[in-house]
């Protein structure tokens, strides 16, 4: 650990989620090399698993298959490369990381622009129960819940159910929803980014039927594109849908107070926090979104406060999926069972 670390790290006391916005900045400096070796030890092994995977179609699907599912692994991380790089997070060059996330936006489905104006909205937002709606998984709260009508009550019953959400919800998401520019339907710029992501992928796609027909398709494309999704979306969920999660009115929201309280710290096996890109350490990410990804584990590392924040395991996060309401009284997330019995 280096002597200003050390130093940073000796005053850590319990500090306002404003001046530790004001520390990690120091962390916030990508560096080329490294952020080239990540790139590249991603797309690698992605590019070689979908050669891998299609070869071995000659000797069992079910190969092919398994194959696939590892290589959503890669898929994923591309998807959190993506993502750094729409937060200005990856190179120093902004028009570099926006190409690159572009290029990858093609990999994941993902029209990059209107993804980094969503995801830009949902940091600006997210715990505001007054500016729900973009970029975020919705969430009534107990007296709106109430307040509905019967089938209003079903609607979003159904939205919240776990075969839905984390089943149904994410191939419609990835391979339909992101095929328009919803919610920013009336700018040119998110109509190109949609279009042009969807030429690219319908070019992508013809290549690989005209090569090897509907096979790869349905045994590498497709299995590779649900699973991260699935994954993509569980992360983002429980990034934010937890018990002692942090929701305020419009008046009283605060920024940094909503990022570090409102966002929780996955811990993840190793293998598995190598794959996610570190995108557990969600607390931190929305303290200071242009941390690189692989500075994160750093900022752990020397802060312990923060290492010791909002931590969730993986047995943990399976609790979240039973909770749908925020009660504003006991100011946590509920299940419908017991927003019932309050």
């Amino acid at each position: 650990m280096s002597q200003h670390a050390q130093a940073i790290q000796q005053s850590d006391e319990p500090r306002p989620a404003k001046e530790w916005a004001r520390l990690l900045s120091a962390y916030r400096e990508p560096d080329a090399a490294r952020s080239s070796f990540e790139l590249a030890v991603t797309l690698g092994p992605f590019v070689g698993l979908w050669a891998l995977a299609w070869w071995s179609m000659s000797i069992s699907y079910w190969l092919t298959l398994a194959i696939s599912l590892v290589n959503a692994g890669f898929l994923l991380r591309l998807f959190t490369i993506q993502h750094d790089c729409g937060h200005g997070a990856f190179f120093q060059n902004r028009t570099v990381s926006d190409w690159l996330g572009r290029a990858i936006g093609v990999l994941t489905l993902t029209p990059y622009d209107v993804w980094r104006r969503t995801h830009s909205v949902h940091h600006s937002s997210s715990g505001n129960l007054g500016r729900r709606g973009m970029g975020d998984v919705h969430t009534m709260t107990v007296a709106e819940y109430r307040a509905l009508s019967t089938r209003g009550k079903l609607f979003y019953r159904l939205y919240r159910n776990p075969v839905i959400l984390f089943g149904l919800g994410p191939g419609y998401l990835f391979l339909l929803q992101n095929r328009l520019p919803l919610g920013l339907m009336g700018k040119l710029t998110y109509w190109i980014s949609a279009m042009g992501t969807n030429a690219a992928l319908i070019a992508w796609v013809t290549l690989i039927v005209y090569f090897g027909g509907l096979a790869p398709i349905l045994l590498i494309f497709l299995p590779s594109t649900l699973l991260a999704a699935t994954a993509g979306v569980w992360l983002f969920y429980v990034q934010h849908q937890f018990e002692a999660a942090h929701w305020e009115d419009d008046a009283d929201w605060q920024l940094h107070e909503s990022a570090l309280h409102g966002s929780s710290h996955y811990v993840l096996p190793p293998v598995l926090q190598w794959m996610t890109a570190n995108i557990g350490v969600h607390h931190v990410h929305h303290l200071y979104s242009r941390i690189p990804f692989y500075r994160l584990p750093e900022v752990l590392r020397d802060h312990e406060q923060l290492a010791e924040s909002n931590r969730m395991t993986i047995r943990q996060s399976l609790h979240s999926a039973r909770l749908h309401l925020w009660d504003e009284k006991s100011r946590r997330l509920v299940s419908f069972a017991q927003a019932g019995q309050s």
